[in-house]
């Protein structure tokens, strides 16, 4: 298959024509090579409009939501980005191309492991994945000048504002576990501002700050 083509592909058809129009966000999304996120068995069906699964009872996310996502962001290349959720890898990858370093948080260790593993060996060498409750954000690397959470919380876990830059923004689905609202909020120098920004669907923010077991 010629992935270069499915890419393209999917950039004109899923992505320019619903509103994504950040340049450096289309070329990371012509760039990154999304079938090497997916299992083998769904890789024919990698650059599709929809989200597929990765194991753990997990998913990559459809490709126009992690493009509005990293749109929200509004990144120039010199932030540092905390992601919680990082599932497959992808999103990280995306944003590998669009920020100085990127902090990534899992809570399960196998898809923390096989993601850490292949973002090393595609050469993203600004990414660094970790274990943990990605409810309680990651105060060692904190403040953050963007949080993307790639998992949907009934609230905006404390740690997340906390950990925040002045001036940086947290792109988050908020709402139940049956359907979200993405929401982005931004930190100013009067305190914080919340926007919604589309319907959505994902699973759930499991921690001590966001769902339960």
């Amino acid at each position: 298959m010629n992935y270069a083509d499915l890419r393209r592909i999917m950039v004109e058809r899923q992505l320019l024509p619903r509103g994504i129009t950040d340049k450096r966000v289309l070329e990371s999304f012509r760039k990154v090579e999304r079938h090497k996120f997916v299992p083998e068995d769904f890789r024919e069906n990698a650059y599709e409009d929809y989200p597929l699964p990765i194991g753990e009872n997990q998913t990559i996310s459809q490709p126009y939501m992690a493009a509005l996502m990293t749109q929200c962001l509004r990144l120039a290349g010199t932030e540092k980005i905390l992601e919680i959720g990082t599932g497959s890898g992808y999103q990280a990858a995306i944003l590998s191309g669009l920020a100085k370093e990127i902090y990534s948080l899992e809570r399960i260790s196998p898809l923390a492991k096989r993601a850490g593993d292949l973002l090393k060996n595609l050469g993203y060498k600004n990414v660094t994945c970790g274990v943990g409750d990605g409810t309680l954000g990651w105060k060692d690397h904190a403040p953050f000048d963007g949080i993307i959470v790639t998992a949907a919380s009934p609230k905006i876990p404390g740690a997340y504002t906390g950990q925040l830059a002045e001036g940086g923004r947290i792109v988050i689905p908020l709402g139940p576990s049956s359907s979200q609202v993405l929401t982005l909020i931004e930190k100013g120098p009067g305190g914080f501002t919340s926007s919604d920004i589309c319907g959505c669907v994902f699973v759930p923010l499991l921690g001590k700050e966001g769902w339960r077991e």
